[in-house]
């Protein structure tokens, strides 16, 4: 399902050039799928979902959290990139479900890492 997207990403350099290290591999390890999964519903809820976000384009770090880095590569770091990359117009509060999608990619790309 997430195939073509993925080989979309592989082709940005600024994408591919995200991947996660033993440090966050192991945080993934200790804390688990389940908690990470909890993580990134929190961090698309607070930072991305809302319509107007203040620091949109700056709100994501670039480490610190698996998720962090997932947003990234996954382009769901910005209200910006999530309308070029995932077609879903800034503007406008987002769904359930498209946090719900957004949050899905973000465990795949997690997962295949």
């Amino acid at each position: 399902m997430y195939d073509e997207l993925f080989k979309k990403l592989s082709n940005s350099k600024f994408r591919s050039k995200f991947k996660l290290k033993d440090k966050e591999k192991a945080y993934i390890t200790e804390k688990g799928l389940d908690t990470i999964k909890s993580h990134a519903m929190d961090f698309i809820a607070k930072r991305i979902a809302p319509a107007y976000i203040p620091n949109d384009g700056k709100q994501t770090p670039m480490r610190g959290h698996p998720v962090f880095i997932a947003q990234h590569a996954c382009a769901v770091c910005c209200r910006g990139c999530i309308e070029k990359w995932h077609n879903i117009p800034k503007g406008c509060e987002l769904t359930s479900k498209q946090q719900e999608y957004l949050v899905n990619v973000i465990m795949e790309w997690i997962k295949r890492q």
